[in-house]
This record gives C-alpha cells, sequence and structure tokens, in this order.
C-alpha cells in the first residue's frame, strides 16, 4: 500500500468495510451493522442541489425496489449538513414528484477520509465513489466517477446481481454480461488448475453441461 493510501486510509476489494457511526437523514446509524444481513450500496456524490448528483439520486431512487429485490440497500453521503440532506430531498419530492426513500450521510469530512472519497486532483468536494458491500460487511468492488460524470446505476445494479450468481454458483461473469458478444448469457466456468484437469475439461464438456472455446475458456448456462 503506498503512503498516499495510508494517509488516506483508502481501503481495498476483500477489505472488511470499516465500522463507523454516521448521520443520516435517517438518524444516527452504525456502519456495517445497520445492513447486516444485507448487500449494500454506499455512493458518494460530489454536494446537494448540484445538477447532476440530481438526476443520480432519482436514478437510483426508481431503481430501489429492483435493489431491495436483490437483498441490496442504498446508502448515499456528501459532505453537506443533514439540513440540506433534507431540504434537497423536499425539493426533489415537490418539483420532480419522486420521494428519496434511502438513508443519506451528512459527512463532516472523516467519512470521506476513511474511504478515500476525496482526490485532490479533483478538488474538495468528494468524487462519485461506489462501494459494493456484501452480507457478510466485505467490500466487493469499489468504483470511481469524476464530478461531471454522472453514474450508470443499471451497471450498478448488474455488478451487484452478478456477484451475486457468481458467489452462488462459484463461477465467472463475462464482459456485458448477460448479453456477451461470444457467450451470450452464459456464465464462465472456472479454469482447470492441474494438468490432468485440462487434459480431461474438452473431453467431458457435454456431460458436464458447457460449451468450451478451448480447455481454459469454458462457458455454460445456468439452469
Amino acid at each position: 500500500m503506498s503512503e498516499m493510501q495510508e494517509k488516506r486510509g483508502m481501503p481495498l476489494l476483500g477489505d472488511e468495510f470499516p465500522e463507523m457511526q454516521v448521520q443520516t437523514t435517517h438518524g444516527v446509524l452504525t456502519l456495517p451493522k445497520h445492513f447486516s444481513g444485507k448487500w449494500f450500496v454506499l455512493f458518494s456524490h460530489p454536494a446537494d442541489f448540484t445538477p447532476v448528483c440530481t438526476t443520480e439520486f432519482v436514478a437510483f431512487q426508481k431503481r430501489y425496489d429492483k435493489f431491495r429485490a436483490l437483498n441490496c440497500e442504498l446508502i448515499g453521503l456528501s459532505v453537506d449538513q443533514v439540513f440540506s440532506h433534507i431540504k434537497w430531498e423536499e425539493w426533489i419530492k415537490e418539483k420532480l414528484g419522486v420521494q428519496i426513500e434511502y438513508p443519506i450521510i451528512a459527512d463532516t469530512g472523516a467519512v470521506a477520509q476513511a474511504l478515500g472519497l476525496v482526490h485532490p486532483g479533483k478538488g474538495t468536494n468528494t468524487v462519485r465513489a461506489v462501494f459494493i458491500v456484501d452480507d457478510r460487511a466485505k467490500i466487493r468492488i469499489i468504483l470511481y466517477y469524476p464530478q461531471e460524470l454522472g453514474r450508470n446505476m443499471d451497471e450498478v445494479l448488474r455488478v451487484v446481481e452478478g456477484m451475486q450468481v457468481s458467489d452462488k454458483n462459484g463461477v465467472a461473469m463475462p464482459a456485458n454480461w448477460p448479453d456477451n458478444e461470444l457467450v451470450q448469457d452464459h456464465v464462465i466456468v472456472p479454469p482447470p488448475k492441474d494438468v490432468k484437469t485440462a487434459e480431461e475439461r474438452l473431453k467431458n464438456a457435454k456431460s458436464g453441461g458447457y460449451e468450451c472455446y478451448d480447455w481454459w475458456l469454458c462457458h455454460k448456462k445456468l439452469k
């Protein structure tokens, strides 16, 4: 880990999400305990009452039921006071007809520091970070976007579902899953780890229910 990472305390994939108490629009919550047994997506935004962030919050809310169907919760964050969050939520409901149901963290800067959400080269606001945390409180995916580019919430949904399918079935997910150019909606069978298995992979493909381009690139359709 670099000196800069140590200074910022930036977590890595596979780390446990750090324990913290946060002030939110739903009161004081303890993370990750508050989401015990659930996946959650923590996403930071640069500031309340900004155009791109507003479109993102609406987009997340419109997909909230889909996230919850995956046993996954949402929680937002920016370095704004809780009063600002509440007023912004009221504005979104009044002007856009969308009620924000998930909590928003009012950060004093401590959470941003712990998670590495402020990148000096991009100013003093939090960047558009996404932390996807599984039901064991392990960080599975980290995404960063600059302030000027809004996120694709369908992609966030896709990766949550993809990781859950991977965990459940012991498989890997191809590019653009479930619409890959080579294997369509199939998943990737883990490559052999020894010579014997590699030699037998192609011979046993049919009985194993998978198709192969070669012994190291096999795929199958989940039942």
